[in-house]
């Protein structure tokens, strides 16, 4: 699953025009959404079913894995991995076949020079930690803890626990995960249509505020209501719920698949694969740390652990609006000329790297 998580957005980044990058690349973000849902929608139905209900469930799996199977073996390579490895030729044929036109002797030229560029280095990992990539590598890994700092997987995890502390029972646990995933399936669909029209930041900035408020209502509630019962009125339970839906669906188009799109689009080529592989294992250890934490915090901190993760939202809030640069509709080979170099803050970094793109350009051209 990692794999695919650190290939898919990579791969849908690299083949997208710029002006469909976005939604195209939430996409990815959508379909697992659904998958989820679909899981959830098993499980529900399941969970009566004594008593290989459970074994339904798990063995399930196994078919979205060989429909994934099987369509790995007819996807198409990207040009840029075609061209990467010297096969000119069939990099500008999957390339007129990706565009639909015969006409991309610009867009081939810029990848050919970007690849020629790329080849020139050979430690991209060692080049990711210098001055000139810091911009791209601490927005990269920040979007990563943020998404986890939101405090979703939580929500998303320990929904039914968190149903059933304030009285709903275990069937309408389930029954939220179900709702729950609806919602988070219904609003990504905002982001795929979106993204590429309202841009990246408006929709984090817009999001931040939303889950912003849905913690502190939902904190604020259950520090008055839920006590020594575990148990807080129906109509405030309601509202709750409703609040973790809300918090859901502002998640669900932002945060959630923005912290796959911007990483996997804000990375020269040289650096792209050990950049967003950094900004994916930074996503694994903190999902890992927030899981094994959230219980332990709960129990000391109950619900002003609602309050912690408003905080880390307001100060993600503040990332997005002051230190993040717009990407939308930015073709991925151009992002350092347009995006980084012309940011308030981090253009300060890149200013050694115009020497260095001409160094390593004139070992090309000759």
């Amino acid at each position: 699953m990692n794999l695919f998580i650190q290939a898919v957005p990579l791969f849908i980044s690299e083949i997208a025009p710029a002006k469909y990058r976005g939604g195209l690349n939430i996409c990815f973000q959508l379909l697992i959404t659904v998958g989820i849902l679909c899981a959830n929608l098993v499980n529900y139905f399941t969970a009566n079913i004594h008593p290989n209900g459970w074994r339904y469930s798990l063995g399930g799996a196994a078919v979205p894995a060989i429909f994934l199977g099987l369509g790995s073996l007819i996807i198409v390579e990207t040009p840029t991995s075609l061209i990467e490895r010297n096969k000119r030729e069939a990099g500008l044929r999957a390339l007129k076949k990706i565009r639909g036109v015969e006409d991309v002797e610009r867009e081939y030229q810029e990848i050919v020079h970007a690849t020629e560029i790329a080849a020139q280095v050979k430690t991209p990992f060692k080049n990711l930690f210098q001055r000139q990539s810091r911009p791209q590598l601490v927005c990269g890994m920040l979007l990563q803890i943020c998404q986890q700092l939101t405090g979703i997987n939580v929500i998303m995890f320990y929904a039914p626990v968190l149903f059933q502390t304030m009285g709903l029972g275990s069937d309408a646990a389930l029954l939220s995960a179900v709702v729950t995933g609806s919602i988070n399936s219904a609003s990504t669909l905002v982001a795929v249509f979106g993204v590429d029209r309202v841009g990246r930041r408006f929709l984090l900035i817009e999001s931040a505020v939303q889950m912003f408020l849905a913690q502190v209502v939902t904190g604020v509630i259950l520090a008055k209501n839920l006590h020594s019962t575990n148990q807080i009125p129906k109509h405030y339970a309601y509202i709750v719920v409703f609040l973790i839906c809300f918090f859901v669906a502002g998640f669900a188009w932002s945060w959630g698949p923005l912290g796959w799109l911007i990483p996997s689009e804000i990375y020269p080529l040289e650096t792209r694969t050990a950049g967003f592989f950094t900004a994916v294992a930074m996503n694994m250890l903190f999902t890992f740390i927030i899981a094994q934490a959230f219980l332990t915090l709960l129990c000391h901190m109950k619900s002003g652990i609602f309050f912690f993760f408003a905080v880390c939202i307001l100060l993600m809030g503040s990332f997005a609006t002051f230190f993040l640069p717009e990407t939308k509709g930015i073709p991925i080979d151009e992002m350092n000329e347009r995006a980084w170099k012309k940011h308030w803050y981090w253009k300060k970094y890149l200013t050694d790297d115009d020497y260095d793109d001409q160094e390593i350009q004139k070992k090309v051209s000759e």
